[in-house]
């Protein structure tokens, strides 16, 4: 929806923005990820949407935030497909399900466990929140080069922070505690709670989506956050990475 000829909420055009874009959730870290661009600009603010503009090996390329939680994910995804977008990569912040995943690492998600509302209003639930494949192995290519300890598979998403972190205190505790122990035997990776919408809109919208999340700790095996200093870059340098060999695969022009 326009309004003065911008997208209602990110508040650009088409031509603002080029093929490839990095989805942070948090505003805060626009900028920081622009700082591995060329010529970093910032073009965009209103709400939780903050973006940058830059290009990669002369490739026009951008980061857009797009909050917390799968409604506000939707609505940044679907206003940049607008404006000419067809390739993205979700950068977040998780914690770790299984117990071999730790803090430090990072997932590089194949699909996502749709334990959220948003994409129920895209898709029916039968229909799975998958990764583009050539996204996931842009993203495992990049983790190797980097060194970076990885893994790749399925994670989760949902709606509550909360009802992962303090879950016995919530009345549907007995459901939210068994789904879990479900998702962590089936080996489910990490839990975050954007990706299952960020991957429903993009198949509806047939373009592509990968993910890769920074993993603070491990729900089960941590009591607190043991954040490594660098852990939030390590995602972000995988998914800079990553574009740069998709440019090269796609031979994307300047």
């Amino acid at each position: 929806m326009l309004i003065d000829g911008k997208q209602m909420h990110i508040q650009i055009q088409k031509g603002d923005i080029g093929r490839y874009v990095i989805l942070p959730g948090d505003p805060g870290r626009c900028g920081k990820i622009a700082r591995y661009f060329e010529e970093p600009k910032q073009i965009a603010q209103n709400r939780e949407y903050t973006l940058w503009t830059g290009r990669l090996d002369g490739v026009s390329v951008a980061v857009c935030s797009t909050g917390i939680g799968g409604p506000s994910a939707a609505i940044a995804l679907e206003e940049l497909v607008e404006c000419g977008a067809d390739t993205f990569i979700r950068v977040g912040t998780s914690g770790g399900i299984v117990d071999e995943v730790c803090g430090g690492d990072i997932v590089i998600a194949t699909a996502a466990i749709r334990q959220e509302g948003t994409s129920r209003e895209y898709l029916p639930i039968e229909f799975p929140a998958a990764a583009d494949f050539s996204v996931v192995a842009a993203l495992r290519e990049a983790a190797v080069r980097l060194g970076l300890t990885h893994h790749i598979g399925v994670i989760q998403s949902k709606d509550s922070f909360y009802g992962e972190i303090r879950p016995a205190q919530q009345p549907v505790a007995e459901e939210l505690l068994a789904k879990w122990k479900a998702w962590k035997a089936a080996g489910a990776l990490t839990s975050e709670m954007e990706t299952a919408a960020l991957f429903i809109v993009a198949q509806v919208l047939h373009v592509r989506c990968g993910a890769v999340l920074n993993v603070l700790w491990n729900a089960d095996n941590d009591e607190a956050p043991n954040i490594p200093p660098d852990a939030s870059e390590r995602g972000v340098r995988a998914a800079v990475e990553a574009l740069r060999i998709l440019i090269r695969e796609d031979g994307a022009q300047a």
